[in-house]
């Protein structure tokens, strides 16, 4: 729930952020830097990435904040073992995203010449979410090859990826459990 939470929070100041991009606001509220929040929207690297995505990297962030709330809230504690490529879909969503955020950080700083303090909170809260989806990752990966060492069957595997279980999984998955007691 805290990644739901941390999630939602960042859709909002992104699409707040992005809303200033597309121009529906005049101006970004910064109680840091300034201007420098409108500095680094407007600057020659959002641009860029503009015309690369072809949306703002505000929206592009506020979407992939919002996958990472509604894929946090799928499924169970357990959907390592009953949802693998749920787990493997949200991993997808997270740790890019907390990547991309440090990527983007260090170019306010290096190449724009300004500091984004709604961009820094929202990186911050990238990596926060990353590292929290990490384990949950790391789990569903592990649970997954030992599905593959007990059946030496891929097919098993892919069956166990998509939830359905068999024999190996189920043994695989208790062993897990037991582990992490």
């Amino acid at each position: 729930m805290p990644i739901c939470i941390l999630a939602g929070v960042a859709t909002l100041m992104a699409s707040y952020m992005a809303l200033y991009q597309w121009r529906l606001i005049d101006s970004v509220w910064d109680p840091v830097f300034n201007e420098g929040t409108e500095n680094v929207l407007d600057s020659k690297v959002a641009q860029t990435m503009d015309r690369w995505i072809g949306i703002p990297d505000a929206a592009f962030g506020a979407f992939a904040y919002l996958g990472d709330a509604v894929l946090g809230m799928a499924g169970s504690t357990r959907r390592w073992q009953y949802r693998p490529w749920l787990v493997l879909l949200f991993g997808i969503d997270v740790i890019p995203l907390g990547i991309v955020s440090s990527v983007l950080v260090i170019l306010q700083g290096t190449v724009v010449g300004y500091w984004c303090f709604l961009c820094l909170v929202t990186a911050v809260i990238s990596l926060i979410l990353a590292y929290w989806a990490y384990d949950e990752v790391y789990v569903s990966l592990k649970y997954l090859l030992r599905v593959r060492k007990k059946s030496g069957s891929w097919s098993e595997v892919g069956y166990a990826f998509c939830g359905i279980p068999t024999e190996h999984g189920v043994e695989a998955g208790r062993e897990l459990v037991a582990e992490a007691k």
